[in-house]
């Protein structure tokens, strides 16, 4: 934390000053009360108060006087805050290895589960747009701010719904710069502040070079973060074996900036979910917070008042 007008902090010392005045007072009036050698005499003019009760108030204004002093003093902090025309591409594996369940009740549903979880708690200001690839990659739903129209989408994903069999990992990535570039009109000039999240559960065998997508997003500034899913025990009907191959992904990540993430199990993903939503779409900006500590001295001050009103008022 840093400050904008740090010799106001020196007001600190009055109110250390209030702090020490106010024990000498009351270790005064305790000696002052044992001079009374007539305790029933005592009792009337000093009857027996609540101990600590007595202390809250000026404790509590003691407080507020500090936090006020401290918001005087202008402090700032780093606060990540959302980025203008956030935009978030999520791209998902339908192809068939995804039906393998070695990850209940299969790969491809568990995947559709995490990714509605994550899509929820990223900001409601952020774009959000969905890729489905098997053989091919589709837009399944261009990057908007409506979460509904995203789950919907994320609920149609389904393997045969991206074209021939195959793992195009390099034409999810393409397609999802495509949708990046088409959100406004001063997107294919002006790439807005994205991020590609590709999930998959192999190597790249058909379409478009990952190596050569990965290139381009890494130009156009655009953080490629992978997710193999899956286990090296994956078998799908018939018996045929698909063990995740997370090699591919791990070079898009390489290549883009992003982060690379294998997942084994649900909460594996959801980890790797929630590790991409805590840094994506967000800037570190530097912030006064000096209201932060003035509205809780405010508070302070009124509790202080409550309990000299509640514990000490006397009726008439």
């Amino acid at each position: 934390m840093s400050w904008l007008s740090p010799e106001r902090l020196w007001l600190l010392a009055a109110v250390a000053a209030l702090a020490v005045a106010y024990v000498f007072a009351q270790r005064r009036r305790s000696r002052y009360a044992v001079r009374f050698t007539n305790l029933k005499l005592l009792d009337r003019v000093a009857p027996k108060r609540p101990g600590w009760r007595r202390h809250v108030p000026a404790g509590l204004f003691l407080a507020m006087l500090g936090l006020l002093v401290v918001g005087f003093a202008r402090p700032q902090a780093e606060v990540q805050v959302p980025r203008e025309r956030a935009t978030v591409l999520v791209a998902v594996d339908v192809s068939r290895s995804m039906l393998a369940d070695d990850v209940a009740p299969d790969r491809l549903s568990a995947a559709k589960d995490a990714a509605r979880e994550f899509v929820t708690e990223l900001p409601e200001q952020f774009n959000v747009g969905l890729v489905g690839f098997a053989g091919s990659a589709s837009v399944f739903v261009p990057p908007v701010t409506d979460r509904t129209t995203v789950n919907a989408g994320i609920d149609r994903l389904a393997e045969g719904t991206a074209g021939r069999a195959g793992t195009a990992i390099g034409d999810a990535i393409a397609t999802s710069l495509e949708a990046i570039r088409g959100l406004d009109a001063e997107a294919g000039e002006d790439v807005p502040p994205a991020r590609v999240v590709v999930l998959s559960d192999g190597a790249n065998t058909s379409g478009q070079d990952p190596g050569e997508a990965s290139q381009l997003a890494a130009e156009l500034g655009v953080p490629v973060d992978a997710i193999s899913f899956g286990t090296v025990s994956g078998v799908i009907e018939g018996g045929q074996a698909v063990p995740v191959d997370g090699q591919t992904l791990q070079a898009v990540a390489d290549t883009t900036g992003g982060n690379y993430f294998e997942a084994g199990s649900v909460d594996e993903l959801r980890a790797a979910y929630a590790d991409i939503g805590s840094s994506v779409g967000y800037q570190t900006e530097v912030q006064d917070v000096s209201a932060r500590f003035i509205g809780i001295g405010l508070a302070f001050a009124v509790l202080a008042a409550l309990a000299s009103l509640f514990w000490f008022a006397r009726l008439p």
